[in-house]
């Protein structure tokens, strides 16, 4: 591997793919030389993985014929990883739902304003680790937001398709005799910057966050199998996004009606119980962690309810709610803990009232639960004239909260790393104080 002497590496990192722990020592390279291909575990048209014994000056492996090597290797499934991995932490993140509850609009929306937000107003730089294997989700954000015709409808099947349980996002591996998938991690470097608002302990912030996209379908009790272990990650991770969609559930659709909020039929989501898919997961964190059935999960779990454009008004709140992100005296963006525990209990008691299951199934499972509304569109799509399609302009996408979920993760499970505000009863904005 290239020298560096400012960047140490790890005594042991993660697999992102199949989550396997192992030490930098043991890391694999791929083959270059055209005469090297075909790996054991990855079949005839993939390049060999090997432990080099030879390197060149600067550091890079050299293969059997010779050739310069620069890419490394998972040395348990031989998938590829970035040297990041080597030096950062790696930051799971899963998110989970049922089919069609728009896990992939939320992911796109959050990751587009996450590389928005957190250079401008947290001094932390986010970029792709591996541009290559973050093309999915890039194609995803230029469609929704740097698309070519942005003032025309489009569907939005056209605008983002929805993830299957093969294709794309996962790689087949032969483990043994048996043929194994593994989902495609999604992965961003994380790095504070000059201006980090912790100065010299910024360093102890960077990590490598890992978010994963399964369909919905993965989820469902029965689908996680030796073969097919494409929800593991939940075990690992440092926090669990389920998303609700309202437009699924008949109750909640009855009190949007009642409101005079209604939804098209075409707009609508396919009905099922959704707190299946977190008492499933539930089950599976307890079974990978060997945790007893009384037991609740330490990681934060943070239930975000979609589609908030619709049934935002059902808040009925009395006065203007506090914003979740303010600005403190220093001039820090800071996390209003006070707005999104407000915002926090008058979601939870809509979805007591509408949807009790999913309160009791989320507060069962972890010992700290979060209710977030967002919008991933900003806006309900339109009918798109005598079709049974619905789309949206993307120029009239403006997504709502979707970045709290992942600023409020971090502040749990990485205190210190975004400001937190504390604000005082009858105070303005510009006399926030802050607090680690």
């Amino acid at each position: 591997m290239p020298r560096t002497e400012a960047t140490p590496l790890l005594m042991q990192t993660t697999c992102p793919h199949c989550w396997q722990k192992f030490q930098p020592v043991d890391i694999l390279w791929v083959s270059v030389h055209p005469e090297l291909r075909g790996d054991p575990k990855l079949g005839p048209d993939q390049q060999r993985r090997f432990l080099p014994s030879r390197f060149t000056p600067a550091g890079f492996a050299i293969d059997a014929r010779g050739r310069e090597c620069q890419q490394l290797a998972c040395p348990n499934c031989h998938l590829t990883v970035p040297r990041a991995l080597l030096e950062l932490p790696p930051w799971f993140i899963s998110i989970l739902g049922t089919p069609s509850c728009g896990k992939s609009f939320y992911l796109a929306a959050l990751t587009w304003e996450m590389r928005r937000l957190m250079p401008a107003q947290f001094g932390m730089s986010l970029g792709d680790t591996d541009a290559v294997a973050n093309q999915v989700l890039i194609d995803y954000e230029q469609q929704l937001f740097c698309n070519t015709n942005p003032h025309d409808i489009v569907s939005l099947g056209d605008l983002i398709r929805k993830t299957e349980e093969q294709g794309d996002m996962y790689d087949t591996v032969l483990m043994g005799e048996e043929s194994i998938s593994f989902p495609k991690p999604i992965m961003f470097t994380m790095r504070p910057k000059e201006n980090h608002w912790k100065g010299k302990e910024a360093d102890k912030f960077a990590r490598v966050i890992c978010i994963y996209d399964n369909a919905g379908e993965s989820f469902l009790p029965g689908k996680d199998t030796f073969s097919n272990p494409v929800t593991r990650h939940l075990a690992s991770s440092s926090a669990l996004l389920f998303l609700f969609d309202p437009t699924q559930h008949p109750p909640f659709r009855q009190r949007l009606e009642r409101a005079g909020l209604v939804v098209a039929s075409g707009a609508r989501g396919r009905a099922g119980r959704q707190d299946l898919i977190l008492i499933e997961a539930a089950t599976r964190i307890r079974r990978l962690l060997n945790m007893g059935d009384a037991l609740k999960h330490t990681k934060p779990l943070i239930v975000i309810v979609t589609k908030k454009d619709l049934w935002g008004p059902l808040l009925s709140e009395s006065v203007p709610a506090q914003q979740p992100l303010v600005t403190t005296r220093s001039g820090q963006t800071a996390l209003n803990m006070e707005a999104i525990d407000d915002h926090s209990k008058k979601v939870r008691k809509l979805l007591h009232e509408t949807t009790p299951e999913i309160v009791e199934a989320a507060e069962n499972f972890a010992e700290s639960v979060t209710f977030i509304g967002v919008s991933a569109l900003g806006k309900m799509p339109k009918k798109m004239g005598d079709s049974s399609l619905w789309g949206i302009e993307p120029d009239a996408i403006q997504p709502d909260s979707v970045t709290l979920p992942m600023l409020l993760s971090f502040h749990l499970r990485l205190p210190g790393c975004i400001p937190v505000a504390s604000r005082q009863p009858r105070t303005t904005v510009s006399s926030v104080k802050e607090s680690a």
